[in-house]
């Protein structure tokens, strides 16, 4: 079913458009939650709201953007919702590959664990990094987050975030450069 169709069949009550919309997506909705709340049962919570929300309001979807980035939007508006309610402030599971993108490996090395105190230390490694993501500017963090840590495109974080590619680009070498002066005292060795 094309998006349009999707769309037509929930405007309709028709419960195959909806179950097909929700499998279409909920894995990507569910993972960018994930991302920004680092919790299981909160982030499948939200998921659930996000669909509820967003089959609620199909009829008023204007079709600016494709209908997956809607709803990634809406995923990242209530994820950051949630998490000013709530003051949440930890994020993200394993940052780990963030070392080895962009220029980052040469401030750290990321390797197994030879010994529980190098395991100790690889925790309290991403502690660092997760608080410093979190010390980002709003705008900076969500770029960072759905770039990096997503994997979207420059192209596809712009239109989540209703912003130019050039803002997006900016976003994200600020964010770099902001970690990278945050954490290169931790890390030079």
């Amino acid at each position: 079913m094309s998006d349009q169709e999707l769309l037509d069949g929930i405007a309709k009550g028709d419960p195959l458009a909806g179950r097909q919309f929700t499998e279409t997506y909920q894995v990507k909705v569910y993972n960018i939650c994930y991302s920004f709340l680092l919790n299981v049962h909160d982030s499948e919570d939200l998921t659930q709201e996000v669909f509820i929300e967003a089959l609620r309001n199909a009829g008023k979807f204007r079709g600016d953007s494709r209908l997956g980035t809607w709803l990634y939007r809406i995923a990242v508006n209530r994820s950051l919702n949630h998490i000013r309610d709530n003051k949440k402030r930890k994020f993200w599971k394993d940052i780990d590959e963030f070392f080895t993108l962009d220029g980052m490996s040469d401030h750290a090395s990321v390797r197994e664990p030879e010994s529980n105190a190098d395991l100790l230390e690889q925790k309290e490694q991403r502690h660092l990094i997760g608080e410093a993501i979190a010390s980002l500017p709003e705008k900076q963090r969500i770029a960072f987050t759905l770039n990096k840590l997503e994997d979207m495109s420059y192209a596809e974080v712009a239109e989540v975030m209703q912003t130019s590619v050039s803002s997006v680009e900016s976003l994200i070498h600020r964010a770099r450069m902001g970690l990278q002066k945050q954490l290169k005292h931790y890390f030079k060795k």
